[in-house]
């Protein structure tokens, strides 16, 4: 692998296109690049694959810092042709911690008890609640910026 090659290794997108692709030696690396491999995403990404759940399943049995295990397995076991490995991001709504704890006092209920409430209040009961405390318009439109 000559000098350019080895540069090339930059992010996870790089590994998982060398497990999927190039399946280059993991002998060719350099202990830089081994740096830059992170097992945890590399599992997380093969694992949005339904056709590569049961391997990711498997492969993380090896320990993280196996990671030249965790390399050589993947580049076996995977066929070697460009894939789209997804990132699947959650779909749950951060909610303010801040306005939590309001609820939570409000209500005199623990914040797992809150967040449950705000789940299922409208937009325009929790402006009324905030209201009731002394917010003034201003902390609530901050309460809920991220609600």
């Amino acid at each position: 692998m000559s000098k350019n090659e080895k540069d090339k290794i930059k992010n996870i997108f790089c590994w998982l296109n060398e497990i999927t692709v190039k399946k280059t030696p993991a002998e060719e690396f350099t202990d830089n690049d081994w740096e830059k491999f992170n097992s945890w995403l590399v599992h997380r990404f093969v694992s949005q694959s339904i056709y590569y759940v049961e391997i990711a399943d498997y492969a993380q049995s090896m320990l993280p810092t196996m990671k030249k295990h965790i390399y050589n397995f993947y580049k076996e076991m995977l066929p070697k042709k460009k894939v789209w490995l997804q990132y699947v991001k959650s779909k749950t709504e951060t909610v303010n911690k801040d306005l939590v704890e309001d609820i939570a006092k409000y209500y005199e209920v623990g914040t797992s008890d809150a967040l449950s409430y705000i789940a299922v209040m409208t937009k325009e009961e929790i402006p009324v609640i905030l209201g009731e405390m002394g917010k003034d318009e201003k902390e609530i439109k901050k309460l809920l910026k991220n609600k």
